[in-house]
């Protein structure tokens, strides 16, 4: 069998793991591959560089791709997205001086969304009638589904992002340090920088993913649209390898295994702990908090990795909400063009992992 390279560009976050896994077990090697992963240091990197073919895939936000099919933020680089690579697994974390005023305003309890918004609410009319300057809230790419989850948390307070609160980009690795050294007051982010931040004695986790929308598609393996056309075979195999990592990836005796893969320095180049009780969903929450317990934080299991018409939907949805666009019929079909939940089934009936009902 003749071995086929493949060059595929990542992230540092909990939800690269399927590529990681197809790596580091050999599921990739099994299928024929020869895979090489290159880490990144911002989605804006990973995009460009798959568009130009310097990636062959990539570790991708799913808005991310459907925003260069469109051309929309500067760049057009149609994309397809035969598999996701999991749900879930984000959170919103703010300092630990904010989330104490919040925790005063609040009138209620503020594992509720809308409690914890009002007061944030609160808190943006006594900064504004006080003069002073607006919070600001960061998120990892300007199209992603933590902007859109933001917007969400923040409308439950009659907030709007961008105008009563001030929107920054910030890369994953980089929003510990924004938030230490006050440039932003809280972030939107995947695992682990949540935790990090909590760990580090900088930030008090207020809401996760989970509370704000359950389900909700967030990394997926993008191609180049053309490649997957002209490619099948290519894409089958990856898809294949990352089948069989989700498989071993979804089994807790495999964990503590899958956290030291992660925690590799040109992983994720964290503590193997802190990334083992987030796979297990043991989230450290800070301000004097006891850890909190979610079934299912972060899905890597095979009904994740299908991609839906119905993603690119909300997306579209939360793109209108965050004021990017005015979603047109034409826009509806190129966004549900770049799922391809037939290939996923394609890939899936190919493969050696059997479909679980």
């Amino acid at each position: 069998m003749t071995t086929l390279h493949l060059r595929v560009g990542f992230m540092p976050l909990v939800d690269c793991a399927l590529v990681v896994l197809a790596k580091d077990e050999g599921f990739a090697e099994a299928e024929g591959l020869n895979l090489e992963l290159v880490r990144e240091v911002s989605w804006s990197n990973l995009r460009d560089k798959l568009n130009v073919r310097l990636f062959d895939a990539a570790h991708m936000l799913g808005p991310a791709a459907i925003a260069a099919t469109l051309g929309i933020g500067g760049v057009k680089a149609p994309m397809a997205v035969p598999m996701a690579l999991n749900r879930d697994g984000a959170a919103i974390t703010v300092s630990v001086r904010r989330f104490e005023e919040l925790s005063r305003l609040a009138e209620g309890d503020m594992a509720d969304t809308a409690v914890s918004a009002r007061a944030l609410a609160a808190m943006v009319a006594r900064r504004k009638a006080a003069g002073l300057p607006p919070l600001t809230l960061a998120a990892v790419f300007g199209f992603s589904m933590h902007i859109y989850l933001l917007c969400e948390w923040l409308e439950k307070g009659g907030l709007r992002l961008g105008e009563d609160i001030r929107f920054e980009v910030v890369p994953p690795p980089q929003t510990v340090e924004a938030l230490a050294s006050g440039r932003i007051d809280g972030f939107c982010a995947g695992a682990p920088w949540n935790s990090a931040a909590v760990a580090a004695g900088v930030g008090a986790m207020v809401h996760a993913s989970v509370d704000l929308r359950r389900d909700c598609h967030d990394k997926v393996l993008a191609w180049r649209a053309d490649d997957v056309h002209r490619r099948p075979a290519a894409v089958a195999k990856l898809g294949a390898a990352i089948l069989k990592a989700s498989a071993w990836a979804c089994r807790p005796e495999n964990f503590t295994r899958m956290a030291h893969h992660l925690s590799a320095p040109d992983r994720l180049a964290l503590p193997a702990p802190l990334i083992e009780r987030i796979l297990h969903g043991e989230l450290i929450q800070g301000a004097n908090r006891p850890p909190r317990l979610i079934e299912r934080f972060i899905r890597f299991d095979q009904e994740a990795l299908r991609p839906a018409f119905d993603d690119a939907e909300w997306v579209l949805a939360g793109m209108e909400r965050a004021g990017q666009i005015v979603a047109t019929p034409q826009m509806r079909e190129i966004a549900a063009g770049v799922f391809l939940p037939a290939s996923f089934e394609g890939i899936l009936s190919a493969s050696e992992v059997s479909p679980k009902k």
